[in-house]
């Protein structure tokens, strides 16, 4: 879907409307004003997806048509996973002996290893994974499962927030999890910087504020931070999770 017709009750909320169904942001489209509305009469507009961008959305309902949903269970497979994770006995059962005791650290990436790579192995890709400790944190990198990704790292936060769910359960001490694929994380973190950037000059030169499209808290943190020391420019949360947004506006 690279257009659609929105309504509302005046022009920014029919746009705001349409944006949201596209799932686009706003400079990457081309606004058509159908009607203008009225006291008794809605706004119309039609938004469609610039011929310079059609590309990028094109790839991303190629990649939103792929069957994730094999690779990332839902809510239900969530309960079940849980539910088997009980019956692991093996998992479960902390053996103790007079001269050894398992390290707590350990279990937890061992809980961690286990569940995504059983998950991984439900799906007919190849890959490892890779874990490591630092400090209060346990990072695990997928090796070649990039299907796994998700559009703009869904699938991967998913997987992340399942993975915390199972390594925390019945521990209240439990590391956070860290979840990324082929160095993902990194990539996305430096195309948001380039975004502030990109708009922030925007700004600058229309004396204009823009909104984003909504993120995670951490990357609207990535945002904010890209652009905390500008002398021009400032950006503020608004709405509620999970379309809070950010936008970014001159400073006064």
């Amino acid at each position: 879907m690279l257009s659609v017709e929105a309504t509302g009750k005046n022009i920014e909320q029919a746009i705001s409307n349409a944006l949201f169904e596209l799932k686009a942001v706003r400079e990457d489209v081309d606004i058509k004003i159908l009607e203008e509305g009225g006291l008794f009469k809605k706004a119309k507009v039609l938004v469609s997806i610039s011929p310079d961008e059609v590309e990028k959305y094109e790839k991303r309902e190629q990649i939103k048509n792929e069957e994730v949903s094999s690779i990332i269970p839902t809510k239900e497979d969530l309960a079940q996973e849980t539910i088997s994770v009980e019956d692991d006995k093996d998992e479960e059962v902390e053996v103790i002996s007079s001269n050894k005791k398992i390290n707590k650290q350990e279990k937890d990436i061992e809980k961690a290893q286990k569940f995504i790579q059983g998950l991984l192995n439900k799906t007919s890709l190849t890959g490892s994974v890779e874990l490591n400790e630092k400090g209060d944190e346990i990072f695990a990198n997928i090796v070649g499962y990039s299907d796994i990704i998700g559009y703009r790292g869904e699938g991967l936060n998913a997987l992340q927030y399942l993975t915390s769910v199972v390594v925390s359960k019945n521990n209240r001490h439990a590391k956070k999890i860290r979840v990324d694929c082929d160095n993902y994380r990194a990539r996305r973190e430096s195309s948001l910087i380039a975004l502030a950037q990109r708009m922030a000059k925007k700004v600058e030169r229309t004396h204009s504020s823009v909104k984003l499209e909504p993120m995670t808290a951490n990357e609207r943190r990535i945002i904010h931070t890209a652009l905390a020391e500008s002398s021009t420019v400032e950006t503020l949360s608004k709405g509620e999770e999970p379309h809070r947004f950010l936008i970014i506006k001159p400073k006064d």
